[in-house]
């Protein structure tokens, strides 16, 4: 079996792909990328793209921005599509930009409930700095996949966060409103009535690494 046709085989599998933003320079951290930060002996990229695909995601984009050839030539990321985002110092929001840019080109037909073939009908977003959020709380938002229509979060105590599974028919809207370091947020307040929340409080801990105070929670 070639290489085209495993792929093929997976995106008729996995509607979902799994889309992991990891441009952050960490201003607040003295420089030092995300990406690279090290927990449990991999950079945290690989620990967050590992927890995407036990999740289910057979296909993983990875925006990649602050010393991305570094990030490249240390972390192993085999198999998955990266994506560049030269406007990362702009904030997250330019990252989701440019992560669902890359997936646009994977979409099959041409509206709401009209995907055929291979194309993705979901992107399950999450983010490289919350490390304690893992594959159980990415497998529950990502079983609430429907359609293309879909909107699903996880939530803590009642709380909306991270991942957040978009479905395609939503990916324009969210792109042009994805500003600074907003991402997704002005859109799904706007459709806060179509989101499906998924409880994950008791197998996900939604802390961010921003500060030097926050490192304590990486493992060695």
């Amino acid at each position: 079996m070639t290489d085209n046709e495993d792929r093929a085989n997976d995106e008729a599998a996995d509607p979902v792909v799994g889309l992991l933003l990891a441009a952050g320079g960490g201003r607040r951290l003295g420089g030092r990328p995300k990406a690279l930060l090290e927990h449990r002996g991999q950079p945290l990229v690989e620990h967050a793209v590992a927890a995407l695909r036990a999740a289910g995601c057979a296909r993983v984009h990875v925006v990649l921005g602050a010393r991305a050839d570094d990030v490249r030539a240390r972390a192993a990321l085999d198999g998955c599509v990266l994506v560049d985002n030269p406007e990362w110092e702009q904030g997250m929001g330019s990252s989701l930009r440019a992560g669902l840019a890359s997936l646009t080109g994977t979409r099959s037909g041409t509206g709401p409930g009209t995907r055929t073939g291979t194309g993705a009908g979901a992107a399950l977003v999450s983010l490289v700095d919350q490390p304690g959020i893992g594959a159980p709380a990415m497998a529950r938002v990502r079983s609430g996949y429907r359609d293309e229509r879909s909107l699903v979060s996880a939530a803590y105590a009642g709380v909306r966060g991270h991942p957040v599974l978009l479905g395609a028919a939503h990916w324009a809207g969210v792109a042009a409103t994805a500003t600074g370091d907003r991402g997704a947020r002005a859109y799904l307040r706007e459709h806060e009535a179509e989101i499906a929340l998924v409880e994950c409080g008791d197998v996900a801990r939604p802390y961010d690494i921003d500060t030097e105070a926050d490192l304590v929670h990486l493992e060695p």
